[in-house]
């Protein structure tokens, strides 16, 4: 099945590869003019950029199928990677399975548009169903710490990420602009946006941290700088792929700019806690996958939840 897709969303997209040919032209000028400097890691962050979006881009272009596709495999990796990172007990391996199992289970009630359960399948039935599964097994160890892991997982990676795809299914009449597409870039493209711009107003004019025992390098003027400019373009982009008027998309800018920070510093707390400082090593200047949707958990069903109520 085929998205569509509206001129919007592929004028959007092709600007996206604008801004890293740009990126792409600034960190050879830069290696040029300063050949002692090292800027590997800055050229392994735009290389992972480029793969991302156009990663992202292919989903996004050619059918809703393999977006969907898309979106469940990024659930996976990250839960994956969760999972490597914390203690699990032995028992728990077949509890594991269950867990995964229910990726596609998930993204198949979003594939039929079963809102009523896409939206409680994880917080209630699985809620329910991995404790029972555990009791089964006959390991009271660790039982709550290892239930309640699991579940926060499950919560963060799979049913908040799942958001993202429910927003690509919604009916084209609630955004006759750019239909879910539209929605999906929108959020997707100022989330990362708002963490590429409070790393950049951090470095330039950060002095005060936020919160220095979870994440040193956040600043006040790094966050206030971020949303700021998250909101501005949140008003410029609106009319463009949404069908938010200027209003709500104000709204709009300041939930994903301050929903994307505690996304980032949740994970940030959760890393800290662990003793690791990447979640993986997929993305080269980034980290894992979990480092670079850390931000989505938070904005994904924030901003749903938002767009499903004043339009759908």
């Amino acid at each position: 099945m085929s998205l569509d897709m509206a001129p919007n969303v592929l004028w959007m997209l092709a600007g996206l590869y604008g801004l890293l040919a740009t990126a792409s032209v600034a960190v050879f000028l830069l290696r040029r003019r300063s050949p002692d400097r090292d800027f590997r890691e800055l050229a392994q962050r735009v290389n992972s950029w480029w793969i991302m979006v156009s990663v992202f881009s292919a989903a996004m272009v050619l059918s809703r199928s393999i977006s969907l596709v898309f979106f469940a495999f990024v659930s996976f990796l990250a839960l994956k990677e969760y999972l490597s990172m914390i203690p699990t007990r032995r028992a728990d391996r077949r509890v594991l399975f269950w867990a995964y199992l229910a990726i596609p289970v998930q993204y198949f009630w979003v594939g039929v548009e079963w809102y009523g359960m896409f939206i409680v399948f994880i917080p209630v039935y699985l809620f329910l169903f991995l404790p029972m599964r555990m009791v089964i097994i006959g390991e009271t160890r660790d039982f709550l710490r290892a239930a309640g892991t699991l579940h926060w997982g499950l919560m963060t990676l799979v049913f908040s990420i799942s958001h993202l795809a429910f927003l690509l299914v919604l009916p084209a009449g609630g955004n006759p602009v750019a239909g879910g597409a539209g929605l999906v870039l929108y959020l997707v493209f100022l989330t990362q946006f708002n963490d590429v711009a409070q790393y950049l107003w951090g470095k330039a004019l950060g002095r005060h941290r936020v919160i220095p025992r979870v994440s040193p390098n956040k600043t006040w003027e790094g966050f206030l700088g971020g949303l700021a400019t998250t909101t501005v373009l949140a008003l410029v982009l609106a009319p463009l792929l949404t069908p938010l008027d200027w209003p709500r998309a104000l709204m709009a800018g300041l939930l994903i700019g301050l929903g994307g920070f505690i996304g980032d510093v949740t994970i940030s707390a959760l890393k800290r806690d662990i003793g690791v400082k990447d979640a993986g090593n997929l993305l080269p200047g980034h980290g894992g996958i979990l480092d670079r949707i850390d931000s989505l958990t938070y904005t994904a069903p924030l901003f749903f939840h938002f767009v499903h109520y004043l339009y759908y």
